[in-house]
């Protein structure tokens, strides 16, 4: 059978039909088997960034099943146990929140989509952090009722750190108390965005039907049971005249922003739909406008019409510069622009923008900014220098893998077994000596103090801890050889609190969270001088040591030090056996007799002393250093240090006041303040040990907007009723309650 004839056989064209009616109908089985994209203007790289339930991951889960990437929705917090796609660990679906950003790609309209889903709580900011960094544009979801809240707020500063053009959608029309006029008007006075509306909703909370497109000025029904199915109708006789102002408001906006536009508007001249869709992608592109959409993810309403937007008006890779950083030898780096096209014209370029541990190892999720990159080729870390073969290439779908063979300019993919850190750049060869600028990191919070319930489970704590530090920039573990204690930091509690439970479910390891302790230190108040015999004979040779001498306190700017002088003259007390006794002087300062913390801000000197021919050695100086201290505990006036902390607060200027009094409630001093933009930055030094469970106050007192930062100051005397309490507490750990009397009068100034 020739060719031409088998091409013309029944059977062939039934086979071709049958792929087309597939591929017409999204079929999950061809979707893996599509054409890679050789166009740039057919690519579009969207996060969707939101307050916590503002209905991310519902909006998401839509989207993936009007293109046929997903056969059947399910809820995020859905009776099916099933949840939402995009919600794959098994503490999301429990809890009903996204706890980790999640990738997927998808097909619309012949262009492809690569999407992440974001996190809406502070906590995991870090999360929307390294997502916005490698987006090209982004959906903000407002909530019609909420409006705009906290983490909108944080979500906005972030898209402009990074500069990504956004579309908003007000998302839950259907819910009690709807109101998207409102949240417009707070977008312009909160977010100080130039916005306005480009879609209409035809009737809100119960009686939402669709929604009106100004620009075409139509009305869009969904229809079927899934609303998979777009009627376009004349708008409703009742919204005509209120469409007809939205309109002309949205024209007003436009030629404010928009000098094509702007001309056109003044000559009063006709405008077309066309040139209406222009000004807004110019001016989207620029964030110099924002085209507000409408809709309910949960009721199926409007997320065509949001994809339809996405196409039209957010950038695609081509149209957003990116740069990265050439080093040169005694000056400066020099910015050079990168080229996103989708051929290997130019060398291969790529940013690691999240580590995750998967079944087969670390997957790590790349960016490819420039070139491509196939299966089987070697590309270099530019940090480190290594060499990495590029033995498996993966595009994501939530938790699902699929391999390709290659990738492109634009295309979001990972990689298995690459060992790097959040934020290295790889590149083709190591002589394009360039980097791309890494991701912001805010510093935590919140700490902890961490042990495993069992003992025996301290391996598989240390592998957690291990993952865990790697994969979360945001996520700090250290041990504090102050207090032998294991301690864990991060954005927040509840930041925390997730990253114990995943321990017990993940690596059967429960694990016991609580307060740390503060690493209080002991010091004097005044000089204090000794003379301290050591003595003992028992048959044989017997310990002689005599040290005279003086302790003294440093001035304030030393005073987490310890020093000691050696002012001896003569042989009272020869040169070997000096550092027995600053041995055991340091020895006894590791723990003080007031209350069990660290000595610290003192000198030790030794100014004369008596050994003996036969009975001296190094371990008599020893123990006669440590009797020297304890000497002057008794005769001394000592008192407890404690950290204090430079705090750095930002938020909405309304709220200045609360967080000034929340400072002067925990003993802490104002040190100056300055604001921008109506926000104000309050610096102030508390003491560490009254910082605990401020940041849950701050968020709560500015509801969610507050910010706070902190660094270790310096150490100062604490107050004597902090004192008293830490003296009682180490005498009553020691049994020696009865003497807590005699101890707090040693410890008065």
């Amino acid at each position: 059978m020739t060719i031409i004839n088998l091409l013309k056989h029944p059977r062939t064209t039934a086979i071709a039909n049958g792929v087309k009616n597939a591929l017409n109908h999204k079929s999950m089985s061809n979707y893996t088997k599509y054409a890679e994209h050789k166009q740039l203007e057919k690519i579009r790289n969207i996060g969707i960034s939101a307050h916590i339930d503002s209905g991310k991951t519902t909006l998401t889960e839509r989207i993936l099943f009007y293109t046929g990437r997903i056969a059947e929705m399910h809820e995020v917090k859905g009776k099916d146990n099933v949840g939402a796609t995009m919600d794959s660990m098994e503490l999301e679906r429990q809890r009903g929140i996204t706890i980790q950003s999640a990738a997927t790609y998808t097909l619309w309209k012949d262009h492809n989509i690569n999407i992440i889903d974001t996190p809406g709580h502070v906590d995991f900011t870090v999360e929307v952090e390294r997502s916005l960094r490698v987006l090209d544009g982004a959906i903000l979801v407002l909530c019609a009722v909420g409006g705009v809240q906290s983490q909108s707020l944080t979500v906005n500063r972030q898209m402009k750190r990074y500069n990504v053009p956004c579309l908003a959608f007000i998302n839950k029309l259907d819910r009690m108390g709807a109101n998207p006029s409102r949240v417009l008007s707070q977008m312009r006075s909160k977010l100080n965005h130039h916005a306005a509306f480009i879609q209409l909703p035809i009737g809100l909370e119960g009686e939402t039907k669709g929604v009106i497109d100004l620009i075409e000025q139509k009305a869009i029904y969904n229809e079927g049971p899934f609303g998979e199915t777009l009627r376009y109708d004349e708008i409703p006789k009742e919204m005509r005249a209120e469409c007809s102002d939205k309109r002309h408001e949205l024209i007003e906006h436009l030629s404010n922003v928009d000098e094509k536009l702007g001309e056109l508007f003044l000559e009063e001249k006709a405008m077309t739909d066309a040139d209406i869709k222009a000004a807004i992608r110019r001016t989207c592109l620029k964030r110099t406008f924002t085209p507000v959409l409408v809709g309910t993810a949960l009721k199926n309403r409007g997320v065509q019409p949001l994809l339809d937007a996405v196409l039209d008006y957010l950038p695609q890779p081509g149209e957003v510069d990116n740069f990265a950083l050439k080093e040169r030898q005694g000056e400066d780096p020099i910015k050079v622009k990168l080229v996103p096209t989708r051929s290997d014209e130019n060398e291969f370029v790529a940013l690691a923008f999240k580590l995750e541990a998967g079944r087969f190892g670390q997957l790590t999720y790349m960016r490819c900014y420039q070139g491509m990159l196939k299966k089987g080729e070697n590309i270099f870390n530019a940090r480190t220098g290594k060499k990495i073969r590029i033995a498996r290439l993966v595009r994501l779908h939530s938790n699902n893998m699929e391999d390709v063979n290659e990738v492109f300019a634009g295309d979001i993919f990972a990689l298995f077994g690459v060992d790097c850190a959040s934020g290295d750049t790889f590149l083709a060869d190591l002589k394009q000596d360039i980097s791309l600028e890494s991701i912001y990191v805010p510093d935590p919070v919140v700490s902890m103090a961490i042990n495993p319930a069992n003992s025996k489970d301290r391996d598989n704590f240390s592998k957690a801890i291990a993952r865990f530090t790697k994969e979360d920039p945001t996520f700090h573990f250290f041990f504090d050889s102050d207090n032998k204690e294991t301690i864990v930091s991060g954005m927040g509690e509840l930041h925390l609190e997730i990253y114990a439970q995943r321990m017990e479910k993940e690596y059967n390891c429960p694990v016991v969270l609580g307060k740390p302790k503060v690493a209080f230190r002991e010091t004097l108040v005044a000089p204090c001088e000794f003379d301290y015999l050591h003595k003992k004979q028992s048959g044989g040779q017997g310990q002689y040591a005599r040290v005279t001498g003086v302790i003294e306190p440093l001035p304030a700017h030393r005073n987490t030090i310890l020093d000691f002088v050696d002012e001896t003259v003569g042989t009272n007390v020869p040169k070997q056996y000096i550092p027995g006794v600053k041995r055991g002087y340091m020895a006894m300062a590791e723990k003080g007799l007031l209350t069990g913390n660290k000595l610290s801000g003192l000198i030790f000197r030794l100014q004369d002393g008596a050994h003996h021919i036969v009975d001296s050695s190094e371990l008599a100086f020893f123990l006669a250093a440590q009797g020297a201290i304890k000497e002057v505990f008794e005769n001394g006036s000592w008192q407890v240090l404690e950290p204090v902390m430079a705090v750095e607060v930002t938020a909405p200027d309304e709220f200045q006041g609360s967080i000034i009094a929340q400072i002067n409630k925990r003993h802490g001093i104002v040190t100056g303040s300055e604001g921008t933009e109506g926000w104000c930055t309050i610096h102030a030094e508390v003491p560490l040990n009254d910082m605990f469970g401020y940041a849950g106050e701050l968020r709560s007192s500015t509801q969610g907007k507050g910010e706070f930062s902190m660094e270790y100051s310096r150490y100062s005397p604490c107050a004597n009723d902090l004192q008293d309490k830490l003296v009682e507490e180490y005498q009553r750990s020691m049994g020696l309650l009865p003497d807590k009397e005699k101890a707090k009068k040693k410890g008065k100034n």
